[in-house]
């Protein structure tokens, strides 16, 4: 009896190691590069985002919308998501400055489309 009861127990599976855990945090590390890179949001322009005039990343994010084939939503969605997407992985390494313009950059984007502009707070 001794012996079914000891065929009978489940074994449990083994605890994670730190070397498992250091190897997912790898891969995991860079998955925004990976979005942009290979997801079917949008194919944006060469350093559009690295413009330093509002209107001209408006303009080049209206175009690699209006022109991509990898897009899922409209272009002004897909523009205004790709450009969101930026200025949220880029966080606090943003200096003032640069948040000031990529904001802009959304004004002027709304306006390009004939959409309207957000309300002030």
């Amino acid at each position: 009896m001794a012996a079914s009861a000891k065929a009978k127990r489940i074994r449990r599976k083994p605890a994670h190691r730190k070397t498992a855990r250091k190897a997912t945090k790898r891969t995991t590390r860079k998955w925004s590069a990976r979005v942009t890179e290979r997801s079917d949001a949008m194919t944006l322009e060469d350093s559009v985002f690295k413009q330093r005039s509002a209107a001209a990343i408006a303009r080049s994010l209206k175009h690699s919308a209006e022109s991509s084939h990898r897009r899922k939503s409209p272009p002004f969605r897909s523009a205004m998501s790709m450009l969101n997407f930026y200025i949220n992985r880029a966080g606090k390494n943003l200096s003032a400055s640069r948040l000031r313009t990529l904001e802009r950059a959304k004004d002027k984007l709304r306006e390009a489309f004939g959409r309207p502009p957000k309300p002030a707070h």
